[in-house]
């Protein structure tokens, strides 16, 4: 089934959002842009996954396939309800409108959130605590052991959990129930803050969807080893017998990374998988489901091959590539979920692999415009069952990548590499590069693809300094916001004017 009409959207985190809290939520910025969105004549807001991280804040290393992070529960909306008050929010701390604190942000929300948490216990209605016992029964499955995880991390300060104490790390079951006893007030609270979320993104989603705009969420193809879902389901991984990794996730060699990269995902023990009927993924492709109208799989062409490295490596250079589950997953999750609206972050050596799996399933990939011009004269040919992106959230800005010399003081190609493919691509456009960022827009809305995503950063024109990732660094990424004043009229009627323009509203 063709779930993809002629359409386009916006690539927009929600940590990326304004507001006076220091970091994009689930508040009134986010239906504002939605309206804005309409306003543009755009029909899709894709996001990145919402889960709560483990470090670096990646969104793409979470501590459990799950959970949502409590950061982005609107504080405004708790104090609506009643479970905070306005004077816990006033004065407001002098946080940046450009990037996101997130060490301030944590020492300023979850004090408050726990507070929200411990008022919704004393103050919840009874059709609220109804509410809540059925979100909490329905969830059960992961939530149990995503509050005991989280308990746990915080009894060994903060230790993976392989160096937790053996009753801890290897699930004695007397143990276990001991800590739900003891901890039962703090696993309630954990509990609600799930519940907010839920609660909150519904409406989002409702509001969303009665404005014609549909959500793509993201999920990533790997897990953090350091969660819940590794913690609880140690034999769906490659692990030794103390629970330990033996293997990484990673990826060769390229024209970006010389020695290749390593990831420190856990690998997938697919057989185990297989045997239970995919029954974890499934799980886990349902519940996201229930947050978004389609969802982007990240790296999925490891469903079709993988590139595995020893644990201990730095760098991708010895890995190898490993067969992944192919068409039976997709048998499996169609089988259960039925025909699902899906689309394959297919970039790298193993799409030629992933592609029999895309075509059978009508899986729609991807293709990257600002990385087309690096050897060719035009862009490459963009057929009707694509999603055409003019970047995403792991490249430079448009505007960046032709004004920058490097990004950020990590150059993935050298000035010498980029000029000649920056000349190719001002050839192309008969451009003098003063508005390079909507020669790629039009270019993206005018294709043939049937879905067309701009990065927010892209319509606005802005440059390296506001990109999301670098890959292959840590700190400095995932920060980047955006202040209300920069999406101006003018920009959304000529957003609007172009979508118009490419019969995609």
């Amino acid at each position: 089934m063709n779930h993809f009409s002629r359409e386009s959207g916006v690539l927009l985190h929600l940590t990326s959002l304004p507001g006076p809290h220091g970091i994009g939520d689930l508040g009134q910025s986010a239906f504002q842009f939605i309206d804005q969105l309409k306003q543009m004549g755009q029909k899709l807001w894709q996001i990145l996954p919402t889960g709560q991280p483990d470090n670096f804040y990646s969104p793409y290393s979470t501590i459990s396939a799950f959970c949502n992070n409590p950061l982005l529960i609107s504080l405004d909306y708790l104090c609506e309800a009643g479970y905070i008050k306005q004077e816990d929010l006033n004065p407001f701390l002098d946080f940046s409108t450009e990037k996101v604190d997130f060490k301030a942000v944590q020492s300023f929300k979850i004090p408050l959130l726990q507070k929200a948490a411990e008022q919704f216990r004393a103050k919840a209605s009874g059709k609220e605590i109804r509410s809540f016992s059925a979100f909490c029964n329905a969830n059960n499955y992961w939530l149990d052991d995503y509050t005991l995880f989280i308990i746990l991390r915080d009894v060994e300060n903060g230790k993976q959990w392989s160096d937790w104490s053996e009753a801890f790390a290897m699930r004695d079951a007397q143990t276990l129930e001991q800590i739900r006893l003891d901890y039962y007030r703090k696993i309630e609270n954990i509990k609600i803050l799930q519940y907010f979320f839920y609660m909150q993104w519904r409406g989002l989603k409702e509001y969303a969807n009665k404005q014609g705009i549909r959500i793509i969420g993201d999920i990533p193809i790997y897990i953090s080893y350091n969660s819940a879902d590794v913690w609880s389901n140690r034999n769906l991984f490659k692990l030794d017998g103390d629970g330990r990794m033996v293997v990484q996730s990673g990826c060769p060699p390229d024209d970006f990374f010389n020695e290749g990269q390593t990831w420190g995902h856990p690998i997938y023990n697919w057989a185990q998988h297989k045997d239970s009927g995919y029954e974890w993924w499934i799980a886990r492709l349902k519940y996201l489901f229930d947050f978004v109208n389609i969802i982007r799989i990240d790296h999925f062409n490891g469903f079709a091959k993988f590139w595995e490295v020893i644990k201990d490596d730095s760098n991708g250079m010895r890995g190898k590539w490993i067969e992944g589950p192919g068409e039976p997953f997709f048998d499996a999750v169609n089988t259960v979920l039925g025909d699902c609206p899906i689309i394959a972050e297919n970039i790298g050596e193993a799409n030629i692999k992933a592609a029999p799996i895309m075509k059978k399933f009508n899986i729609p990939g991807m293709i990257i415009l600002q990385m087309t011009f690096k050897d060719k004269e035009k862009p490459s040919p963009v057929s009707e069952n694509m999603v055409v992106y003019t970047g995403t959230h792991d490249n430079d800005t448009i505007v960046g990548r032709f004004n920058s010399m490097n990004s950020n003081g990590h150059p993935v190609q050298s000035e010498l590499e980029l000029k000649p493919e920056r000349d190719r691509a001002l050839a192309f456009f008969n451009s003098d590069g003063s508005n390079i960022h909507w020669d790629f827009i039009k270019l993206a809305l005018d294709s043939e693809a049937r879905m067309a995503i701009i990065p927010l950063q892209d319509i606005l024109g802005l440059g390296t300094e506001s990109r999301m990732n670098i890959p292959g660094t840590v700190g400095n990424n995932w920060e980047w916001r955006y202040s209300e004043d920069l999406l101006l009229p003018e920009i959304m009627e000529k957003m609007r004017l172009l979508t118009e323009n490419s019969g995609r509203i």
